[in-house]
């Protein structure tokens, strides 16, 4: 599998899982807001900071009623029109530049999610190094085709994707002109339930699509990305707020600047975790050796004095002989005087009585 590279950032299981801080509509329509965002996310160890594009005529249509009307009771959105819900979501294209620039002083790696062919056109203007396609676009082959073209890496959500779409979906990229795929697995509720992410399916699209793959996190916490690294994920995006009792449409599920923080580090240690197939003592473990029980004289011994269970045991330190030779050694002479506290070797050890 081809190295993948954003920026400056290397993707892929050699490598830090890389961590995108999202953040939607989290600036809650303020430009100073949008900014703070991105330097929280800068100062608590995000590598890339990630916008959505979009107005709210390009996602739908003014219309109130029907199925443009979100009623479902158990929706975050609920009593708002699609159109009014992606008029207080949207970020304005006119931020999008000094939200780059702040990004790129930073360090940040600043990208987007284009939901139509304008905002591919616009985002190209910005020189994005990436881009970012939503579970609910990810079967939207023209736009996939259009991005794909850039030849720029292409992450993409599989949020209610099945496996025929994916594949549906990875074949367009690819004959489009992507040869950078990352597949993000994702559950497409907000918030997402444990139970519900599925991170099996993690490996399993890797070997399915030959591409790296992350998790695109709508769960609360951080323990479901964490958990996600254990499984071979190079990705972790997350939505994220300054502070969630201060409102806005992505605000319950997002993470704060302190859990934002710990996520880079948890995924990190993770990561660091997985190693390769090892058995033995490694390098570092070889000093606590010396801990393991081994056989010991703890009754003094005269020579010629048969080694019993009362005067030879298995306790710490390890300087004697293993604890698997015991039974071999009960019944046999001392060559010579030993103390207590003598680890036992070969060469005090004479034959049976």
């Amino acid at each position: 599998m081809r190295e993948i590279s954003i920026g400056k950032r290397k993707i892929g299981v050699g490598h830090q899982p890389f961590v995108i801080a999202e953040m939607s509509g989290n600036h809650n329509q303020s430009m100073e807001r949008a900014l703070a965002i991105v330097e929280a996310a800068a100062k608590r160890g995000a590598h890339a900071l990630k916008l959505q594009t979009y107005t709210a005529d390009t996602m739908t249509i003014d219309v109130r009623e029907g199925e443009f009307f979100i009623d479902d009771p158990g929706s975050l959105w609920r009593g708002k029109s699609l159109y009014e819900l992606y008029q207080e979501a949207h970020t304005p294209w006119e931020w999008h530049r000094p939200i780059f620039d702040r990004c790129r002083e930073l360090g940040l790696i600043c990208f987007s999610t284009p939901f139509d062919e304008t905002a591919v056109d616009f985002l190209e203007s910005l020189d994005v190094p990436c881009y970012k396609i939503a579970s609910f676009e990810n079967t939207d082959l023209p736009l996939i085709r259009k991005v794909a073209a850039t030849g720029k890496p292409l992450l993409i959500s599989t949020g209610m994707a099945s496996v025929a779409e994916l594949d549906e979906t990875v074949r367009a990229a690819r004959a489009g002109g992507c040869d950078d795929i990352i597949l993000l697995k994702c559950t497409s509720t907000y918030p997402a339930s444990p139970a519900n992410t599925n991170l099996r399916t993690i490996p399993h699209l890797r070997e399915l699509f030959n591409c790296e793959v992350g998790i695109s996190d709508h769960s609360m916490g951080v323990g479901v990305s964490v958990a996600a690294v254990a499984l071979g994920a190079t990705v972790i995006e997350k939505h994220f707020t300054l502070n969630r009792a201060e409102g806005g449409v992505d605000a319950t599920f997002s993470l704060e600047p302190d859990e934002l923080a710990r996520l880079v580090e948890e995924s990190e240690r993770a990561w660091q975790a997985l190693g390769k197939v090892a058995y033995g003592a490694t390098e570092v473990e070889k000093k606590s050796l010396v801990f393991r029980r081994s056989l010991y004289v703890v009754k003094g011994v005269r020579a010629g004095e048969v080694f019993t269970r009362e005067n030879v045991r298995s306790i710490r330190p390890g300087h004697g002989l293993s604890p698997r030779y015991l039974e071999t050694i009960l019944g046999r002479k001392a060559v010579r005087d030993l103390e207590r506290g003598t680890p036992l070797a070969w060469h005090l050890i004479g034959t049976s009585s």
